[in-house]
């Protein structure tokens, strides 16, 4: 009998933002990286805010004060169910490999 671990199991342990990418450590030992081009309020933050987040729901979700967003694990996990990618090309190699457009290292 095999196990499949979900993903809403997984829970943000640590964050950062470089000028290009938004960075989550999780809980389970994973690191998932996505563009901060998913993330205008991200984007066009400060280095100073972008350095200012919490995390909310024990770690389900991340929270950034002075730029009112929030960025669930689920949504990085999978974001072709939670986000409207910008690219087309993206959207449809998702559908095909039924893998989503974050790298995942761990």
């Amino acid at each position: 009998m095999s196990t499949l671990v979900e993903s809403s199991e997984a829970t943000a342990i640590e964050v950062s933002c470089t000028n290009d990418a938004l960075t989550v450590v999780l809980s389970d030992g994973r690191v998932v990286s996505a563009p901060l081009a998913w993330f205008p309020r991200l984007l066009g933050a400060t280095t100073k805010q972008r350095r200012e987040w919490k995390l909310i729901g024990g770690g389900i979700g991340i929270h950034w004060e002075a730029i009112d967003e929030d960025i669930s694990v689920a949504s990085l996990l999978r974001p072709e169910s939670y986000m409207r990618l910008q690219s087309t090309k993206a959207r449809r190699g998702s559908r095909k490999s039924g893998q989503s457009h974050t790298r995942l290292r761990g």
